[in-house]
């Protein structure tokens, strides 16, 4: 083998590594539940998502950053859901709608008890669904806990260009493909029969073999796909185009499934209707209704949760932005959800509620709310839950 075809093989050996199986692709039983985890790393400002338009300490809190009240003669105004709570006009064409359908809930108050506001401490602590405290195991993610549950009957994937904590320790491989733009094979057919040679006999000969059938699985089914779906006209950006790719994976073969977001860090210049915390909101919704209609007749089947690391503060700063807080809004997402609706424990938008002075307090645990929603999907005993939720308290918000 001469030089180009050893790193050729180098190369191959760490792809058939990061998109590995323990066995062939195969499809997942139709009808079955799919679970989508949203992550937003960064810690997402959600007041100027699920704006608290019935507080006047909102708009005493946010000069700059405030969106107004609901007003039909605004085009930039919020959109009311009831008497406390509005929603961002940026999300007015692609959230609103499932709203209105009732294929929508928000859950505020939400979050962890880990008050470091570190985002690395506070994102590993929430993949990791250990609680505080708990003899910590640093390589054990709650989602490959929940597939072992499942007797990993259920599969599972990360749209990721690493394996995620979250999937970490299912004891079996869990693969995981980046989707952000096209995807295509990295090798062509001579390169790809180099690599399987190198494998063959091996102990990795089926882990290769699986992980250079992926990228080309992927870029024909999809980009098929995408064509028929978009009928001619261009998808949406960025998010958008990759939920869509996500989708034909979810529908056909896999049943859980991770992806994240990055960029809601947003201490400076944040906005209000425009600017970078609007144009995320905006790409992201767009991406969550992309992944909607994508999904087809298996969105009936279909639970997407978003969630994020931390809130920030209820005021701005003074830099027109926010800073890192600690409660936040869920969001939860699917055909049959029983949305339209603000679910949860819930308190007054007014100043003695804040915690310490500056951020929403926690009054609905992540590790309680999944523990609960996981268990009306796929009918977890209490112990296969303490296993995926040590310790947990399962809240059951009948959002399922």
């Amino acid at each position: 083998m001469n030089r180009r075809e050893f790193l050729l093989a180098a190369a191959g050996a760490a792809a058939a590594s990061t998109l590995s199986f323990s066995g062939r692709l195969f499809a997942a039983p139709a009808g079955t539940p799919r679970f989508l985890l949203v992550f937003l790393r960064g810690g997402y400002d959600c007041n100027n998502l699920l704006v608290p338009c019935g507080s006047d300490f909102y708009y005493e809190s946010r000069p700059t950053l405030a969106i107004a009240k609901p007003d039909a003669a605004n085009p930039d105004s919020a959109l009311p859901l009831d008497a406390d709570w509005a929603l961002s006009p940026v999300v007015r064409d692609s959230l609103y709608p499932l709203w209105q359908k009732k294929q929508l809930a928000f859950i505020p108050f939400a979050g962890t008890n880990d008050l470091s506001r570190s985002h690395f401490e506070t994102q590993d602590h929430i993949e990791r669904g250990q609680p505080l405290g708990h003899d910590t195991n640093y390589r054990s993610g709650f989602m490959a806990r929940l597939s072992g549950a499942l007797n990993n009957a259920t599969p599972a994937i990360a749209f990721t260009n690493n394996l995620p904590l979250s999937f970490q320790g299912a004891g079996r491989d869990i693969p995981n493909i980046s989707l952000q733009s096209d995807p295509k094979a990295h090798f062509d057919a001579r390169q790809s029969a180099i690599l399987a040679g190198m494998y063959k006999g091996t102990a990795l000969a089926q882990a290769s073999a699986d992980g250079l059938a992926l990228p080309k699985t992927v870029s024909d089914d999809l980009r098929n796909e995408m064509v028929a779906a978009s009928r001619g006209a261009p998808s949406a950006h960025n998010f958008a185009a990759e939920t869509r790719r996500i989708a034909t994976l979810m529908r056909d073969q896999y049943r859980l499934g991770f992806v994240d977001v990055g960029g809601w860090d947003t201490h400076v210049n944040q906005g209000s209707t425009k600017g970078g915390l609007a144009n995320n909101l905006k790409n992201l919704g767009e991406g969550l209704a992309a992944y909607a209609d994508a999904m087809g007749d298996a969105w009936n089947d279909t639970t997407v949760v978003v969630l994020s690391e931390f809130g920030r503060t209820f005021r701005e700063n003074g830099d027109h932005g926010t800073d890192h807080g600690h409660g936040t809004v869920h969001w939860v997402l699917g055909g049959k959800v029983a949305g339209g609706r603000l679910a949860g424990e819930q308190l007054a938008v007014t100043p003695p509620n804040l915690l310490q002075n500056r951020d929403y307090q926690v009054l609905n645990d992540y590790r309680d709310v999944l523990g609960g929603m996981f268990t009306r999907l796929w009918g977890l005993s209490s112990s296969q839950l303490q296993t995926v939720f040590p310790q947990a308290k399962p809240k059951d918000l009948r959002l399922v």
